[in-house]
């Protein structure tokens, strides 16, 4: 039985030595392709949760919700109406689905060529679900955005210091 075993490895090195076949287990794994084997379902069930999440937040308030996308990082954008900022600010605060308690940060792009040059952008984080979310905004250079102070304080910050005082879009 053993010699039988041993003819066979031989068949087959001399099979792979001519370039006919190559069996599946001689073939050689980086250690990158043997330690990170990830299943692809594992994102698109993340993308469909989030998916899931933004689709409930939209129907909770369409009249704000403009569209809903996954980021290239399968992080979750809400674009938004500049004037649903406090309504959807204070539904992802205080909603015990969401529970958005964290402003992680609070920016600004100025896009020239657009209509709405100033898009304004809010991470939060939801400690709760372990979870994070991007909301996305725009402008003009007069028409400000309303404060998000009153709902996060950490927003004080970053509307003074940051975007209040170069392009001034918070009132």
């Amino acid at each position: 039985m053993s010699i039988r075993i041993i003819t066979r490895a031989i068949q087959r090195l001399s099979t792979v030595r001519t370039g006919t076949r190559t069996p599946t287990y001689f073939k050689l794994m980086t250690r990158a392709e043997s330690t990170t084997v990830v299943p692809k379902q594992k994102f698109d069930s993340v993308t469909e949760q989030y998916l899931g999440f933004g689709n409930f937040v939209a129907e909770c308030l369409p009249k704000y919700i403009q569209k809903i996308q996954i980021s290239s990082k399968n992080e979750l954008e809400l674009l938004i109406a500049p004037e649903g900022v406090l309504p959807v600010f204070h539904f992802l605060k205080n909603q015990t689905n969401c529970q958005f308690a964290n402003l992680s940060d609070l920016c600004a792009v100025d896009v020239p060529q657009r209509s709405n040059r100033f898009e304004i952008v809010y991470n939060l984080l939801s400690l709760r679900f372990n979870t994070r979310i991007r909301v996305k905004t725009y402008t003009d250079e007069l028409t400000p955005i309303d404060s998000i102070t009153s709902i996060y304080e950490a927003a004080n910050w970053y509307e003074k210091r940051d975007l209040g005082h170069v392009w001034s879009v918070f009132h």
